[in-house]
């Protein structure tokens, strides 16, 4: 085998670990279509890695970020369950529904302490049994982000961390971050960071209106925690609470 050969036989098995600075890397996992093509242009493989932490740095919640990750969530709902940990406000089933999307493909988890979060979303990601994990969490330790990195990139999951807009200004291991702004029927997306050269300029994303956009409401009842079950037997009480 020539030397040229046997070059490119190492590139291709190792294009997933290594990338260029001026080319765009690659996921050895699957990926899930964002439904925006001018994003899937931009992130690596196209769409949103599983088996790895994405970061949404948001400057306030609900701008958007739901309505951006739509698509995705449908695409998976229709097989896998979803779970939500630590949201700043209380789905609303009934919205969920609209997009087609059945209540028993929702899992909602609400933990007292930030540790007992912490240790819900490491279970959902070892366990191996829903599609996608949202994980809402403001203040988060890079040694807690590392282990929840680790978790996901043994698992099938896409994994979603929403924090806020002030983190992009520290580290983190998270391969793909984008913040995320308000914008004019739409949302601003600043890749702050990916497997691939450095984003020009943000990207502007349009969203449509949509009679069934998921809603919050501040009700004050949440699912119980028990630390000492499986995450997924925890929250068997949850979809009475989302009713």
């Amino acid at each position: 085998m020539s030397a040229a050969a046997v070059t490119a036989a190492i590139d291709r098995n190792i294009a997933h670990t290594v990338w260029r600075a001026n080319q765009m890397g690659s996921y050895q996992a699957d990926v899930t279509a964002t439904g925006y093509q001018s994003l899937d242009r931009e992130l690596p493989n196209g769409g949103w890695p599983a088996s790895t932490l994405i970061e949404l740095l948001l400057q306030q919640a609900g701008i958007g970020e739901m309505r951006l990750l739509q698509p995705a969530l449908c695409a998976i709902g229709r097989k896998r369950r979803i779970v939500m940990v630590q949201p700043p406000h209380l789905p609303q089933v009934a919205a969920w529904a609209g997009w087609g999307l059945p209540a028993d493909r929702f899992v909602w988890i609400r933990a007292a302490r930030t540790a007992d979060a912490l240790w819900s979303a490491e279970q959902v990601l070892r366990n191996g049994s829903c599609g996608a994990l949202l994980f809402w969490q403001p203040q988060v330790r890079n040694e807690a982000l590392r282990r929840l990195h680790l978790a996901a990139q043994g698992s099938t999951t896409v994994f979603w961390m929403l924090r806020p807009l002030s983190a992009s200004e520290h580290a983190s291991p998270a391969p793909l971050r984008l913040a995320l702004r308000p914008a004019p029927a739409g949302v601003s997306v600043d890749i702050v960071k990916r497997r691939g050269p450095l984003a020009e300029r943000p990207l502007y994303l349009a969203l449509a209106p949509d009679a069934a956009l998921p809603s919050t409401s501040y009700r004050s009842h949440h699912a119980p925690m028990d630390k000492h079950a499986p995450a997924a037997v925890a929250s068997r009480s949850v979809p009475a609470a989302l009713v």
